[in-house]
């Protein structure tokens, strides 16, 4: 490869890095991941509309580690939802939450299984705040490929835990326009 295609490829992949760092910031900066990724898809005009495609065939169940980060009592019900949030047709973000259902009402609950409402949008009326206690790039860690951030939060109602997430970003935050 000359020197011009190296340049190329080298621009490309510093582009790429300050992309995901500024999604970064954002994400650190707002409870709602939806929110932040309804702004960034319209800065790039893919439109605005956030979907959380569920993926019904996957169940984790939730363990030791899980409970300990919800402060789930034994024998409380914990629930999990995968999904896949989605601009149009662009996966965005990939995401496995397990959440304690007694802490959010009845129609919270039935939003979350039946509806493509993401669950930041679902819970916003409980004012839940996001505490990131992880976040690494694909760069630092070597994440799977197709994966360029992977985060992990708790989002607290009242500092009490109601949810954990694990989001996996994937390359589509790289895309701009239709």
């Amino acid at each position: 490869m000359n020197s011009t295609g190296f340049s190329t490829v080298a621009a490309e992949a510093d582009r790429r890095r300050a992309l995901v760092a500024g999604l970064e910031a954002e994400l650190a900066e707002s409870p709602s991941v939806s929110r932040v990724l309804s702004r960034w898809c319209r800065a790039r005009g893919l439109g605005d509309r956030i979907a959380a495609v569920r993926d019904p065939g996957v169940d984790l169940p939730d363990d030791a580690a899980v409970r300990s980060r919800l402060h789930a009592t034994p024998g409380e019900p914990v629930r999990y939802r995968r999904v896949a949030l989605t601009c149009g047709a662009r996966v965005l973000c990939l995401a496995d939450n397990w959440y304690r259902p007694a802490r959010l009402t009845p129609a919270m609950n039935l939003a979350l299984d039946a509806t493509d409402t993401p669950f930041g949008l679902v819970i916003a009326p409980l004012g839940y705040r996001r505490l990131r206690f992880e976040s690494r790039s694909a760069w630092e860690y070597g994440d799977p490929p197709g994966h360029v951030l992977c985060q992990r939060a708790v989002l607290l109602v009242d500092d009490a835990p109601v949810s954990y997430v694990i989001e996996r970003y994937t390359e589509a935050v790289f895309d701009d326009g239709p």
